[in-house]
């Protein structure tokens, strides 16, 4: 193992073979590896054969691969090069011409699915256009861990990484977020927290329930959950380290209203021709309210 990964340096790939050469062209593939997000005994058996097996290992970090492989016990034979998000542009190209060789090349971020907040999805979306293979070794998931362990509804939800930095653009990112009914997921640094909880309190409300789920799988696992004043209240009295995932629950569902409230919008689709029976189903139905007690609402106020 130390032999092919003695530093942390990466591998220079070699010059793509002409077919007929090395590799079998035309059944080249990229598998993207689901890497432990903290336990390193949630890799998987075939990631550890993927590792031992892969023609190349494009990796975020070739400095965490490395103690990754060296954790895992496993020797890399193939090459080891860096692939992240300085440097993809440049780079996916000539892994994309080594797929087309033959060439099975296995793509690792530092933790968790390559492409989903992490390198990876410049090169899935070459080898889809060029029409080369994509498959994935599934593993670990930070976002499906704290969703799972938040205790908010699990059955719909929504992931939105990272927030913005910038005050303006964050905030205008939670407005579009503020009716959002499905359960929310995000990713956090831990020096950035307070000032998201404060972001989320102002617009979501401070009786919001939500979780702060931190260094998931590791061995200081912590998972905080309440409100978002009480998780505020959290994070401005203690020091937090560690990665971060944020769960916040949708939005309640609106009040339906009196039916009263309604009439107008009836008259208005009755004005455009529409007849008084499908006028009144139309809009209960999007008010969420009794069609009976909406139709005779109309006939009053005439």
């Amino acid at each position: 193992m130390d032999d092919q990964l003695s530093t942390p340096e990466e591998t220079p790939l070699p010059a793509v073979e002409p077919e007929g050469t090395g590799g079998v062209p035309g059944i080249g593939r990229i598998v993207l590896g689901g890497t432990p997000i903290g336990n390193v005994g949630d890799a998987t058996t075939r990631l550890v054969e993927l590792l031992a097996t892969a023609d190349i290992v494009a990796a975020e970090d070739t400095r965490r691969l490395h103690r990754l492989v060296q954790s895992l016990g496993v020797t890399v034979s193939g090459r080891v090069i860096s692939y992240h998000e300085h440097n993809e542009a440049a780079k996916t190209g000539e892994l994309l011409d080594h797929v087309r060789a033959g060439k099975t090349i296995l793509m690792v971020s530092d933790a968790g699915m390559p492409a989903v907040s992490d390198p990876g999805f410049r090169l899935v979306e070459g080898a889809v256009a060029a029409g080369l293979s994509v498959t994935a070794a599934p593993g670990p998931s930070a976002v499906l861990t704290a969703l799972a362990l938040s205790g908010l509804p699990t059955d719909r939800f929504c992931f939105e990484g990272f927030l913005p930095r910038k005050s303006g653009e964050r905030s205008s990112r939670l407005a579009e977020l503020a009716d959002e009914r499905r359960t929310m997921v995000f990713f956090e640094a831990p020096h950035r927290l307070e000032v998201m909880l404060r972001a989320l309190h102002e617009r979501f409300g401070a009786d919001r329930r939500a979780a702060v789920c931190r260094e998931l799988t590791k061995t200081y696992e912590e998972v905080i959950r309440g409100t978002l004043r009480e998780l505020l209240e959290w994070a401005e009295t203690n020091e937090i380290r560690g990665e971060i995932a944020v769960v916040v629950g949708g939005a309640p569902e609106p009040a339906p209203g009196k039916p009263e409230d309604h009439v107008a919008a009836v008259n208005e689709l009755i004005s455009q021709g529409i007849r008084l029976k499908e006028a009144v189903a139309a809009v209960a139905d999007d008010a969420r309210i009794s069609k009976r007690e909406l139709y005779s609402a109309v006939l009053a106020a005439r």
